[in-house]
């Protein structure tokens, strides 16, 4: 990845990029990450205060999200599927994250009442027909949380379509510079 230049890194993953997101400098930034604050500010506009938890280690997700939640003022947690009663964590969150890549693992009861729910994973698993054929679900089990959330997105059709957009935004500022 070092070999690609850092002005025209529009995925926002290389090592220069990474630090000045980190520093808090003007950087092209990770596209799902950047796709999620665009969600969690369609819901509320200022995030400033909300603790965020983040379920995920990511360097692709996880830790840029923390570094972008940070910028928009929110208390960050960053949490794994190793953390001691993550179920009690994610019951804090008033803007969860899942990027954990364990299908439907954040069960309904995880929820605080009218948190924002992200969904980042895409997992494929065997459809109950017995067809043989598989289905995509998210880190979520989103019929769950949905009863329980402000706003939660789907698995397909959620954080994809803004993680496109993301890239589109990060090509249009490369090409501007």
């Amino acid at each position: 990845i070092e070999r690609i230049d850092p002005a025209k890194d529009v995925d926002g993953f290389h090592p220069v990029n990474v630090g000045r997101l980190s520093l808090g400098l003007p950087a092209l930034e990770p596209c799902t990450p950047r796709g999620c604050v665009i969600l969690a500010q369609s819901v509320r506009q200022d995030l400033t205060g909300l603790h965020a938890v983040i379920v995920g280690r990511s360097n692709i997700v996880g830790k840029p999200m923390a570094q972008m939640l940070l910028a928009e003022n929110c208390t960050v947690t960053i949490a794994h599927s190793r953390t001691r009663d993550l179920a009690a964590m994610c019951r804090q969150a008033d803007i969860l994250v899942a990027a954990v890549g364990r299908p439907e693992m954040i069960k309904g009861d995880w929820i605080k009442p009218g948190a924002i729910v992200l969904d980042v994973g895409i997992n494929r698993i065997p459809r109950e027909d017995g067809s043989g054929k598989s289905r995509l679900v998210g880190d979520v089990a989103y019929a769950e949380a949905a009863e329980v959330a402000s706003a939660i997105t789907p698995v397909p059709g959620g954080v994809g379509p803004m993680t496109i957009a993301g890239l589109l935004r990060n090509t249009v500022i490369a090409a501007a510079r």
